[in-house]
């Protein structure tokens, strides 16, 4: 797939990634968040990002969807500098973290960190993630490509 930057000078470059893609998909469906519509729910990997961030979830704003006449859309972007250096069990949390930030009404807001989205439900929950959507994650990057 092709990848595209910001400007001609620009350093930071957006991919897509089905494989990483399908793995969020299997998070979702491993963890029955079943009010996740995986078809308004984008996926992109950046590189050359400066953010101490490892992941970073996104809304359609509600003027753009009114504007275009859509639903609620999110995007989560995996920052690939910090993404790739972890276990899968690692990125299995990141995206963990990421999907609790959508509100069960899937209605194009986000959650705020507090006490329904915190890195403790994050490794809860990801405890229950299936063993293939950590396969999946796997593949990627120097995290290893072993599941433990």
């Amino acid at each position: 797939m092709p990848s595209h930057t910001l400007s001609p000078r620009a350093r930071l470059r957006y991919e897509r990634d089905k494989q990483l893609e399908e793995a969020v998909r299997c998070v979702t469906r491993s963890l029955g968040l079943t009010y996740i519509d995986p078809e308004r729910l984008y996926v992109v990997r950046s590189y050359g990002s400066r953010s101490r961030a490892t992941a970073r979830i996104y809304m359609m704003p509600s003027a753009w969807r009114f504007a275009l006449n859509m639903g609620p859309l999110y995007l989560i972007e995996f920052i690939s500098e910090r993404f790739d250096r972890l276990t899968p069990m690692g990125k299995a949390e990141v995206i963990v973290h990421e999907l609790l930030h959508i509100p069960p009404a899937f209605s194009g807001g986000l959650r705020p960190h507090g006490r329904l989205v915190n890195d403790g439900l994050a490794r809860r929950l990801t405890s229950r993630v299936d063993e293939s959507c950590l396969r999946l994650l796997g593949g990627h990057g120097e995290g290893g490509s072993t599941v433990a």
